[in-house]
């Protein structure tokens, strides 16, 4: 319990050995298990208006190794870095998950999969979002690049990219995360979002459930 309440005040794995008097090793094989279990922690199919975006994340390029860095580097859809699909439910909760790639084939079966059909889905122009009519959705379009952030009716991605940026400034927090930890912490960063109404008593009880169904 002491563990789960200096992790949720968000000390780091070496601050919680110290307070714990265990060796880190200990402290970060512990929280594998508690980002495990927020992994299974997944919304509700969400219905009503929600917002689907996609976003990259990677290490400061500074930071890259200089083979990485000798092969140029690439914006938006055509960088390098790990790409991410996320959805939100307007005055709700977040769902979001690191993708191989952000084609039509990948996307769209995560959408018909976590939101249900009837909703108004609010998106950019992305090519891969041009089925979501044809899947039985209320489709709304958002022109980036026209300048167009939100439109006369209220239709945007606001918040999910207001969630893109905590995730960034969270992870970037850390100093960076490696690739194959990413969804544990991206995980971790999900469910502090859709649980930050929530006391740290009431976190502490869910986790503990959710651990439960892990170690089962």
């Amino acid at each position: 319990m002491k563990l789960l309440h200096w992790f949720l005040r968000g000390l780091p794995a070496r601050a919680i050995a110290q307070e714990a008097g265990l060796e880190r090793k200990r402290v970060l094989r512990a929280l594998m298990y508690v980002r495990l279990a927020m992994q299974q922690d997944i919304p509700e199919v969400f219905s009503g208006t929600v917002e689907v975006d996609e976003t990259y994340l990677g290490g400061q390029w500074k930071n890259k190794r200089l083979s990485e860095r000798k092969k140029g580097t690439l914006r938006g859809r055509g960088t390098r870095k790990t790409p991410v699909f996320g959805i939100l439910c307007r005055g709700g909760k977040v769902w979001a998950q690191v993708v191989p790639d952000v084609e039509a084939r990948t996307l769209l079966p995560l959408i018909t999969r976590q939101v249900e059909t009837g909703s108004t889905v609010c998106s950019d122009t992305w090519k891969s979002y041009t089925g979501v009519a044809a899947k039985g959705y209320v489709h709304r379009l958002v022109k980036h690049q026209a300048g167009e952030y939100s439109d006369r009716w209220g239709n945007h991605v606001n918040g999910l990219e207001g969630f893109w940026g905590y995730l960034k400034r969270r992870l970037a927090a850390k100093g960076g995360v490696r690739r194959e930890r990413l969804p544990l912490y991206m995980a971790e960063y999900v469910w502090r979002y859709n649980h930050r109404g929530e006391s740290i008593e009431k976190q502490k009880i869910i986790l503990l459930e959710l651990l439960e169904g892990v170690r089962s």
